[in-house]
């Protein structure tokens, strides 16, 4: 079986050493589509050295790495990687992120779960610095075809739309080059860049990356019901329900609860097909 379960879990965890300036964070904001309007105190939040704060999800990018398929190589996990998809990410902030600095980051194999006809391996990065602890990123990788083996289903994090209507909605476009310049940030898949390669993975052009709408949603929601404070967001989930493209629009709803914001993101153009389903924003 190419997944060992018992090796995996039990595997030492991977340690290095990270860091980060505020050119990075400026960059990874900047291939979310901050700055525009320029000049608007608001997004300078986001792109002056001088002002800025840092988005909790860039915690999925800090180091150059890429969260999702690094832990790949773990010992235990030896499946193809053409039946590899990003299914889902968590991160949550122990405390707000500095805008220059250094960590540890440790990976591992936290959970694999038998979906039946495919795996979910749960790969867990934790970051500390000499204050504590900065974040715990939980990417889900769904790997098709290496179900079946016996183990737990795992835990259900699917949410009910609620039946009102939405409190907000709001839309943000994709850029033409969003890709491109996102991909600086370091996931460097061709499928984001190349349009002879992404025809080879089924697609008639590139496709955005989903950990770079996965951003652009947080943003989002932080700028229309957190006051634009990033420091007030304690946790951020997703499963990731479909593509987007460069040049689309992605159209964000937003139902406010006590302490939590649920989210829905579709591509707007496309009869709203699902970007980003089962997604929640937990804020203090």
């Amino acid at each position: 079986m190419p997944i060992d379960v018992s090796a995996a879990l039990a595997a030492e965890p991977r340690r290095a050493e990270i860091g980060w300036h505020h050119k990075d964070v400026q960059l990874y904001h900047l291939g979310l589509g901050a700055g525009i309007p320029a000049t608007d105190p608001d997004e300078l939040r986001y792109t002056l050295e001088s002002r800025l704060q840092v988005l909790p999800s860039f915690a999925t990018v800090a180091g150059a790495g890429t969260v999702a398929f690094g832990g790949m190589g773990a010992p235990g996990i030896d499946v193809d990687l053409a039946a590899v998809l990003h299914g889902g990410q968590t991160v949550r902030v122990h405390r707000p992120i500095p805008v220059t600095g250094r960590a540890v980051q440790t990976s591992k194999v936290a959970a694999v779960y038998d979906k039946g006809k495919a795996a979910v391996i749960v790969l867990r990065t934790e970051a500390s610095d000499g204050d504590g602890p900065l974040w715990t990123n939980d990417a889900q990788i769904f790997v098709r075809g290496e179900g079946g083996f016996g183990g737990e289903r795992g835990p259900s994090d699917r949410l009910t739309v609620p039946e009102r209507a939405p409190d907000r909605t709001v839309e943000r476009p994709i850029r033409e080059d969003q890709a491109l310049l996102y991909r600086l940030s370091g996931d460097w898949n061709p499928l984001h860049a190349d349009p002879a390669f992404a025809k080879l993975a089924g697609f008639d052009r590139p496709i955005l990356h989903g950990l770079c709408t996965y951003g652009m949603t947080l943003k989002a929601v932080t700028d229309t019901l957190l006051d634009g404070d990033v420091s007030r967001i304690t946790a951020y989930r997703t499963r990731f329900a479909g593509v987007v493209f460069p040049g689309e629009t992605l159209r964000v709803r937003m139902w406010a609860e006590e302490g939590r914001v649920q989210v829905t993101v579709t591509a707007a153009e496309r009869d709203d097909a699902p970007v980003l389903a089962d997604t929640l924003v937990e804020h203090a």
